[in-house]
Order: structure tokens, then C-alpha cells, then sequence
């Protein structure tokens, strides 16, 4: 109590030198109430992007590997590499199950493409041999331009990410066509097909196999690819202009009744975490995985999205760390002045018995009344301000978000994601797949929190130690006899 009384009556004594104290601490806590919001913000929404992009793993054709040691002037050579390359497994919806039967992966879907021709529609003419993208299949399975059409199977939405990526964009769309797509014999035509053809929205489209069975599938979306160039040098229509897009479904149906038919698979696993991947693939090669395919994933595309927000991070880190050191720095050059200034104080109190800890801890609770009055003003003023100062620096980010988010939701036919396609029932989690969702910080509640609270309390704390310091060894060193003859 008597350290208290003391500590109080010095600080009413002198005013001016504790309000020059209490502004220094003010504006430090202001600048750390900012910068502390700023940075758990930025590390929110850089958390936010990364649980967004799923931990996807790929199986790829591992080319290194299959041309190695291959010397392309020896026949030898180049006949068993073709003979390797033909004898490589193709592989089945049940082997891609069997690998997904892994504690390491979460979910999984795939594309189920198989090639068809034309029985009540024509091709649009155009002279390619890469009707489709490069596939889980090899050689003859592989190569489907001998038909007119490629029918590629969706496993659901989160495996089409030809129109997630913005690469395919729905022209128009059925009304029911989201509810029906992923059962039953329904497609979706390029625009470039449907004008060759004069086709319009629930028609019906017969395919047929090379062992003459006949498919019937109805319309219900059109799209168009946006990309140019992406045909032939010499060909009015793009690559994708023959490709008929279903539902895996569909086509496992089809190529079960027809074993014969040229077929591709393309799977992609949701891991749980992407150090798993090298034990993932060590399970797939037990499980029978071809040593000329290898597991490849999106970990960098998941990690390019939050660059800009990792800077605003280093800057928030860097100018914290700054604050901190020059804040310290002048404390205690303001708390040296402070104690020689007060010599002959605390030769006085020294000389009528007052200890050495008791000094101390009297000089330490000046500072620390001090601090807590500033740090609490600064909270406040730091958190007032925080929300516009971190909302500015993390708009463009957010912005981008939601934009890309608009866009998804426009490439699959929604013109109004508010309450579309990207967020009905059933469908809610295609929101945010394939880009990263972060939430605006609409709330003070969203930066300024007890964390923040918590760390500025230790920063104080940091900084009344350091303060401290000065007084602690001034005093150990100074000699009540000294100071007062020093006075006379």
C-alpha cells in the first residue's frame, strides 16, 4: 500500500514528464492495436485461402521416367519403348475406388470420357487428333479422334473444372438442369456444335457406339470455351467443339455393355494433408499403380493466391517490430532522464530507510499506472481505427474473392449467386472450389479481439520491463551519502 500511496502522489507531482510518458506509450499502442489487428487479419484470410483450395493429388504420366535410359537412333530402343508404352495398365472406376480406400485421402472425383459418333447429328468438321484432354489411359485406349465425339463424363461439380476455372462458360441453361445433370442420359453441347447443328435446349441426341448401339441423350445446357486458338491453325471451330459433357453415370453405363470402346479416366483425390502425398503414392504402387505414373498436386496453385496477403503480413510483422525496438529505446532514455532528475528523491528516501526494492517497485508502479491508462486509450483509438486502416489494405483481396466467386457462378449459368447455384442445397460446398473464399471483416469484433487485447497487455508489459530496467540499476547503483552531498 505504501509503494501505491507513493507511486500516486509522485505521478500527480509531476504531470508533465508522466504525460510525455503516457503519449509515447499512447501512440506506441495505438500503432501495435493497428498493426496487431492487420496481422491477424492477414493471417485469417491467409488460413481462409488455403482451406479453400482443396489438397487435390493427381495422377500423372511420369515421361522421365519411361524414356529413361532410351536411345532414340537405336531400333532396339525405340521398339520396346514402344512395347513398354503399349503394355502400360489402363485402369478401371473399380481400381480408382480401390485407391481412394486410403486414410490419407478424403473424397475423390473423376472424369469418365469415352468416344462416340454421331447417328442423328453431325461433327462439326475440324481436322485434330486431341478431342479431349490428356487422360488416365494410354495408347489405343487413348486416342479417340476415329469417332466423331467425345462424351466426357462428370463424377460431379466439383470435377468440372473446365467451367470452374473459367475455361467453359454456360450460354444458356435449363431451368431444372442443375437437378438432373448427374442422372440420367442428359448433356451439355458446345454453342459452336448446336449452331452446326440447329440444336436448341431439350432436344434429343442420338450417339452410337461402333457395335451400332444407339445412346439417346437430351439437352440441357449449352456453353462456349473462351479461350482463343484453341483449334487447329486452319479450323473455324475450337477443340471442344465436339465434346459432349454428361454425367459419369451415363458413361459407365455405356462403356459397361461395350468393353471394347476407347476410353480415359482422370481421377483427382482430396488428401488430408499434402505431407502425405509420398506415402500416398507408395499405397497406390502397392495397390497396383503403374511405376510410369507418378502423384502430382495443386499445393503451389494453392499457395500463389496468398503472396500479396503473406506481404501485408511481413509489412504488419516488420513495422510492429520497429514500433516495439524504437518505442523501447526512447522509454528508456525518457526513464534514465527521469531517474537522474529524481537523485536526490531517492537519496532522501534511501536515507530514511527506504530499501532498495521498495524504491524500485515504487519507480516500477509509476510506470506501470502510467502504461495501463495509455495502453487502454490506445486499444481504444487503435481499434476504432483498425477496422478502415485493415479493410483498406485487405480490399483488393476481398474484392477479388468475391468477384471470382460471381464468376464461378456465372461459368456454370448463374447469373446471381446470392442464392444460386453455388450456395442451394445439396450444392452449397462447389462455393469456393478451385479459388480461395475469404469473408469481408464487416465487424470490429472481426480484428480487434481478446487476442489482440492479450498481445498489446504483453507488449505493455514488454515495455514497462524495459523501462524499468533504467530505474532498477540507477538505483542499486546510486549512494544515498553520494546523492546528498552531491546536493550540498
Amino acid at each position: 500500500m505504501f509503494i501505491l500511496k507513493n507511486a500516486w502522489i509522485s505521478i500527480k507531482r509531476n504531470k508533465g514528464r508522466n504525460i510525455l510518458i503516457g503519449i509515447i506509450i499512447l501512440i506506441i499502442a495505438c500503432a501495435c492495436t493497428i498493426t496487431l489487428a492487420i496481422k491477424n487479419t492477414a493471417i485469417d484470410l491467409i488460413d481462409s485461402y488455403k482451406n479453400a483450395y482443396d489438397k487435390e493429388v493427381t495422377i500423372s504420366f511420369n515421361r522421365e521416367n519411361m524414356m529413361k535410359d532410351f536411345d532414340p537412333s537405336q531400333d532396339d530402343d525405340r521398339e520396346n519403348a514402344r512395347e513398354k508404352f503399349d503394355n502400360i495398365k489402363s485402369y478401371t472406376i473399380s481400381d480408382i475406388e480401390s485407391f481412394a480406400d486410403s486414410e490419407y485421402i478424403e473424397s475423390y472425383y473423376y472424369t469418365y470420357s469415352v468416344g462416340l459418333d454421331g447417328n442423328n447429328i453431325e461433327k462439326a468438321e475440324i481436322e485434330s487428333n486431341n478431342n479431349m484432354p490428356n487422360g488416365f489411359g494410354h495408347g489405343k485406349e487413348n486416342n479417340m479422334s476415329s469417332t466423331d465425339f467425345t462424351l466426357t463424363g462428370y463424377s460431379s461439380q466439383d470435377a468440372m473444372r473446365e467451367f470452374i476455372n473459367g475455361t467453359y462458360t454456360m450460354s444458356e441453361i435449363a431451368d431444372n438442369a442443375w437437378d438432373i445433370a448427374f442422372d440420367g442420359n442428359y448433356v451439355f453441347i458446345n454453342q459452336e456444335l448446336a449452331d452446326y447443328n440447329d440444336l436448341k435446349l431439350n432436344d434429343k441426341i442420338k450417339l452410337e457406339s461402333d457395335d451400332g448401339n444407339t445412346y439417346e441423350f437430351e439437352i440441357i445446357g449449352i456453353f462456349k470455351e473462351n479461350e482463343e486458338g484453341t483449334g487447329e491453325p486452319m479450323s473455324m471451330f475450337s477443340n471442344s467443339a465436339n465434346t459432349l459433357v454428361t454425367n459419369a453415370s451415363a458413361v459407365t453405363s455405356i462403356t459397361t455393355s461395350n468393353e471394347d470402346l476407347k476410353s480415359t479416366i482422370n481421377p483427382t483425390f482430396i488428401v488430408d494433408s499434402y505431407d502425405n502425398v509420398e506415402k500416398l503414392q507408395d499405397e497406390f504402387y502397392k495397390k497396383g499403380l503403374d511405376e510410369n505414373f507418378v502423384l502430382q498436386t495443386n499445393e503451389e496453385l494453392a499457395l500463389s493466391g496468398v503472396s500479396s496477403i503473406e506481404n501485408i503480413n511481413s509489412f504488419a510483422t516488420t513495422f510492429l517490430s520497429l514500433t516495439l525496438v524504437i518505442g523501447g529505446i526512447v522509454l528508456f532514455v525518457i526513464n534514465m532522464i527521469n531517474i537522474r532528475e529524481r537523485k536526490y528523491e531517492i537519496g532522501v528516501l534511501r536515507t530514511i530507510g527506504i530499501s532498495k526494492f521498495k524504491l524500485t517497485m515504487q519507480f516500477v508502479a509509476e510506470l506501470v499506472i502510467v502504461s495501463v491508462v495509455a495502453l487502454i486509450l490506445g486499444a481504444g483509438i487503435g481499434a476504432v481505427s483498425s477496422k478502415g486502416v485493415s479493410n483498406s489494405l485487405l480490399e483488393s483481396e476481398i474484392n477479388n474473392s468475391n468477384e471470382r466467386t460471381e464468376e464461378i457462378g456465372k461459368n456454370f449459368g448463374e447469373e446471381n449467386t446470392t442464392g444460386g447455384m453455388l450456395n442451394r442445397g445439396g450444392r452449397g460446398e462447389m462455393r469456393g472450389k478451385g479459388m480461395p473464399v475469404v469473408q469481408a471483416y464487416d465487424s470490429i469484433d472481426a480484428v480487434v479481439d481478446i487476442k489482440v487485447l492479450l498481445e498489446l497487455l504483453g507488449i505493455g508489459l514488454a515495455l514497462v520491463l524495459v523501462s524499468s530496467i533504467a530505474s532498477m540499476v540507477s538505483i542499486e547503483r546510486f549512494s544515498p551519502l553520494t546523492i546528498l552531498k552531491e546536493r550540498s
